[in-house]
């Protein structure tokens, strides 16, 4: 595998136009940003990937795992056709990520599928 082939990261956009990967971005402080920002870059470079850096959660879901300050930030993706869909994200409060979080990235890449064939 070559470390120089990167699988670009598109951000999931609702019907109505917002795309919430890039709103909840834009709530965290530049360091922060700069830190959820490497981490997925270094998952476009890297994929396939595993832990530290990535988890499996269920189905098509992955999520990146990022340290910010003393919080813990995810970005939960799919790749489709060599694409990474940033689909959504949140700053984590349990130890396990909520089922919720799941099912709505979950939805969110049906709806990004069934746009793309449109």
């Amino acid at each position: 595998m070559s470390s120089s082939r990167k699988i670009p990261a598109i951000f999931y956009r609702s019907a109505l136009g917002s795309e919430p990967v890039s709103e909840w971005l834009k709530t965290l402080d530049k360091a922060e940003r700069q830190t959820v920002g490497e981490d997925i870059a270094y998952v476009q470079y890297k994929w396939p990937i595993g832990k530290p850096r990535v988890d499996h959660l269920r189905g098509p879901i992955w999520e990146v795992r990022s340290k910010i300050g003393n919080r813990i930030a995810r970005v939960l993706f799919a790749v489709e056709e060599s694409e990474m869909i940033l689909l959504h994200a949140f700053v984590k409060k349990t130890q396990q990520t909520n089922p919720a979080d799941i099912e709505l990235a979950t939805k969110r890449l049906k709806e990004w599928i069934n746009g793309q064939s449109n």
